[in-house]
């Protein structure tokens, strides 16, 4: 993803989920998906999609059960 993407993206994702400390980080060796934080922690992907002429931008997050012990 190019910077100017990452940017948007990350504004985007803090304004939905009301996390001033989440960011977006490109990949160093994959163009089209960037790694999405919390703090210093990894929650997930956001991959760039672009077919028929049309660009949208996948968001996955796993949860593990392990994670659902605290909440």
């Amino acid at each position: 993803m190019e910077p100017r993407e990452i940017v948007k993206v990350q504004t985007y994702l803090r304004k939905v989920f009301g996390a001033k400390t989440l960011s977006v980080r490109a990949r160093p060796k994959i163009k089209d998906s960037a790694e999405v934080y919390v703090g210093d922690e990894f929650i997930g992907t956001i991959t760039r999609e672009e077919e028929d002429g049309e660009l949208c931008y996948q968001f996955q997050m796993a949860i593990l059960e392990m994670d659902l012990e605290d909440a």
